[in-house]
């Protein structure tokens, strides 16, 4: 599983979730996006209905009738109705997660020691390929 770390201080978070679901999205890949407040999910799902002038991503939460139909899926829980190979962890809290082929953690600075112990637990695991991400000026510099 690829784990990536992306501190979020630039963009909000809503924008950074829509950047990642429509590259995800565009690789065929369905995704999850977790939040436990329902407030930043009814963001997130605002964002993510005006991606674009030209487009929008469609999205709709877990426990909504039709919600495996949906290519994009928010909810509270790591469960993906729609079948979802990507997890967004948008509110910046790990959890553990089986079966994503890609799981992204957005944290803001003020998450990073929870972030760091996050990345230090996954030491040693062989089956993680970890990754960090900054924001540099307005785009996304990985830094390891």
């Amino acid at each position: 599983m690829k784990l990536d770390f992306w501190q979020v201080t630039e963009d909000p978070v809503e924008k950074v979730v829509s950047l990642i679901a429509k590259r995800a999205l565009g690789l065929g890949e369905r995704v999850l996006v977790v939040a436990a407040d329902a407030k930043q999910r009814a963001a997130i799902a605002r964002e993510l209905w005006q991606a674009g002038p030209e487009s929008f991503l469609a999205n709709g939460e877990g426990d909504a009738p039709g919600a495996e139909r949906q290519p994009i899926v928010l909810s509270a829980a790591c469960t993906a109705p729609n079948g979802a190979s990507h997890l967004i962890l948008a509110d910046g809290i790990f959890r553990e997660t089986e079966g994503f082929a890609r799981v992204f953690l957005l944290f803001p600075p003020a998450a990073a020691p929870a972030a760091r112990a996050a990345w230090r637990a996954q030491d040693g695991r062989a089956d993680i390929e970890r990754a960090y991400f900054a924001q540099e000026g307005g785009r996304w510099v990985k830094k390891g």
